[in-house]
């Protein structure tokens, strides 16, 4: 690899943005891709799509030879949480077994207790305060369960503003009706808000939090797994 590719490769890494290394295996000439940048109209737009949301890196033979190797490199997911509640601790084995780094913020100590979260990385924090030292990104997914505006619309917020992969929130529809009232009141604008996934989680007929929390972290997955295409929320 050139010096120069594998700097940019690097700074890609640090930034948590999404690359791929093409190598043409015959002539041993390489290219790199940035997600960031955008890839449509691209020769190899259909499969760089693809390796973007596999994360899988290979070989790609091409019908008029001159075979590619794919090496793909994308962050590891995340997954932030917003509430301590009884869902969140049925999520976080889940979501570590499913390979996310989960953490979670909530205002209210009571709830935000290591006890409750041995294993969780934890921000008994204002979403405001809390958020930007978690950090939120495209490869991050935001679920606000705590059913309290003051805490959740906040970090919902953020989430759309920073272009997280994924948007949920724990609620009715006629919760959900209200919380999209204040959002646009507060300057969110409508397109944003059609990426809110709420009622959160696939429609299973959940009603247990273990119940509910595997619904979300399926939705999740779908939504990570689906992005950049049709009607998702990243490109």
């Amino acid at each position: 690899m050139k010096l120069e590719t594998l700097k940019r490769l690097n700074t890609a890494r640090d930034a948590r943005e999404a690359a791929i290394l093409i190598t043409d295996v015959t002539t041993g000439d390489e290219r790199l891709v940035l997600e960031k940048d955008g890839y449509a109209g691209d020769p190899l737009e259909e499969e760089l799509g693809k390796r973007f949301r596999s994360g899988g890196s290979g070989m790609v033979r091409q019908p008029e030879g001159g075979d590619l190797f794919f090496t793909v490199s994308v962050p590891p997911p995340r997954l932030v949480v917003v509430g301590a509640v009884h869902i969140s601790q049925a999520l976080a084995p889940m979501a570590r077994i499913a390979g996310f780094d989960m953490s979670i913020v909530d205002p209210r100590t009571a709830f935000a207790s290591e006890e409750r979260f041995p294993d969780v990385p934890l921000y008994a924090e204002w979403p405001d305060v809390a958020i930007p030292k978690v950090g939120l990104d495209r490869f991050t997914a935001l679920a606000a369960l705590t059913h309290d505006p003051k805490i959740d619309d906040g970090a919902l917020t953020a989430a759309l503003a920073a272009g997280c992969f994924y948007v949920g929130a724990l609620g009715s529809r006629k919760t959900h009706g209200k919380r999209l009232e204040r959002l646009r009141a507060a300057g969110v604008d409508d397109a944003a808000l059609e990426t809110i996934h709420a009622p959160i989680g696939l429609a299973i007929g959940a009603r247990s939090p273990a119940e509910i929390a595997v619904a979300i972290l399926a939705e999740v997955i779908g939504a990570l797994r689906r992005r950049g295409m049709a009607g998702e929320t990243v490109a």
